[in-house]
């Protein structure tokens, strides 16, 4: 998966948008003004997303392209270097799951609006 492709998948998400908070290296994709995912545009390309703490650490030890959250909370964020090494069907899983733990953190009136 390329850079556009995970851009457009983030952006597919419902009511997702993207914005360029930091600097003109890193896109951010909220939902209802919380981040699900931060796109860093320098090489390594890398994604940081949102993970269940429960399992944030056992991906780290799985995979050695999955690192703990860079300038985030390590135990609720993973970086996940974009290098090919992670099959891309897995990769879009990791975006709804962070999508979907973002989500479900939002109060009831904001998710009645999704």
């Amino acid at each position: 998966m390329n850079i556009e492709e995970l851009r457009e998948y983030c952006l597919s998400k419902n009511q997702a948008e993207e914005c360029l908070p930091f600097d003109d290296n890193s896109l951010v994709f909220k939902v209802k003004d919380k981040i699900f995912a931060i796109l860093s545009l320098t090489q390594p390309f890398s994604i940081a997303l949102k993970c269940d703490p429960s399992i944030a650490v056992s991906l780290r030890e799985r995979f050695p392209s999955v690192l703990p959250g860079y300038h985030m909370n390590k135990r609720h964020w993973n970086t996940v270097l974009v290098d090919g090494s992670i099959p891309d069907e897995l990769l879009e899983n990791w975006i709804d799951l962070s999508y979907d733990l973002v989500v479900s953190k939002l109060p009831v009136s904001l998710r009645n609006q999704l």
